[in-house]
């Protein structure tokens, strides 16, 4: 709880006052990711592959943006700063240990960028949403990867809809944010790399599956290069009795 409550306070001072509400859900995160280091530690290595297998692609090599970098654990930032001449990070929080991190490699290509890539404001606001757009004004940019990030839009975005009074959101909201992240990829004029968690089962310990949900919303995404699962909630981290898998794809 110490290092939580350190955490914590240190990203306080470096985050915009009005994205702070959400460093408790980023500080979780990270120590979830501490403790659960070995069982995350395939899933981490598949995401950087996935990475690097699209960049290798790319001949231009001057800005590369990530789409929900946040703890940089799947991310293979040291590589993207050697291969390009610029690696823009977005997120709605990053957590100070990180901003340490990068200063202490001495990335000094790396910047960070505080912003909401969700669109919910958009869709309670009635307009079209297009959480991406700032990509189009992102200069020489060469490359975008979106880092599982896709289904936590969503989530987060389920959490809002159940604070709202009832019938003021759009039914479709959820399915409408996911295809905004997808058209958004789509249409940006540099090669792209989408890794996201598209459903997770929860099983017992003895094998039985006991729940699976979709987590993209009935929203399908075009044929994956991989796939893999993730155990984002090994047996004993919230209970001895089951445990959750999540299905991962990269595109």
């Amino acid at each position: 709880m110490i290092l939580e409550a350190l955490q914590y306070a240190a990203t306080w001072r470096v985050t915009q006052p009005q994205n702070r509400p959400h460093i408790r859900y980023s500080v979780n995160l990270w120590s979830r990711a501490r403790r659960c280091a070995k069982d995350w530690a395939e899933h981490e290595q598949n995401t950087k592959r996935a990475i690097l297998a699209a960049a290798s692609q790319i001949d231009m090599r001057r800005t590369v943006v990530v789409l929900g970098s946040g703890l940089l654990r799947d991310v293979p930032i040291v590589e993207l700063a050697r291969a390009f001449d610029h690696v823009v990070l977005v997120d709605l929080v990053h957590v100070a240990s990180v901003r340490s991190w990068v200063a202490a490699k001495g990335l000094k290509n790396v910047n960070f960028v505080e912003r909401d890539l969700s669109g919910y404001d958009n869709v309670k606001a009635e307009k079209v949403p297009e959480p991406l757009d700032f990509l189009r004004r992102v200069p020489w940019l060469d490359f975008v990867i979106s880092a599982n990030l896709l289904s936590q839009i969503a989530m987060g975005a389920k959490k809002q809809l159940d604070k709202e009074p009832s019938g003021t959101m759009p039914e479709d909201c959820l399915p409408q944010l996911i295809r905004a992240h997808l058209d958004g990829l789509a249409q940006v004029a540099a090669k792209t790399c989408l890794v996201t968690d598209i459903a997770f089962e929860v099983i017992d310990r003895t094998g039985k599956l006991h729940e699976q949900t979709d987590l993209l919303f009935g929203v399908d995404v075009p044929e994956p290069a991989a796939a893999w699962d993730w155990p984002v909630v090994p047996l004993g981290e919230e209970s001895k009795d089951y445990r959750i898998v999540h299905k991962v794809i990269a595109r």
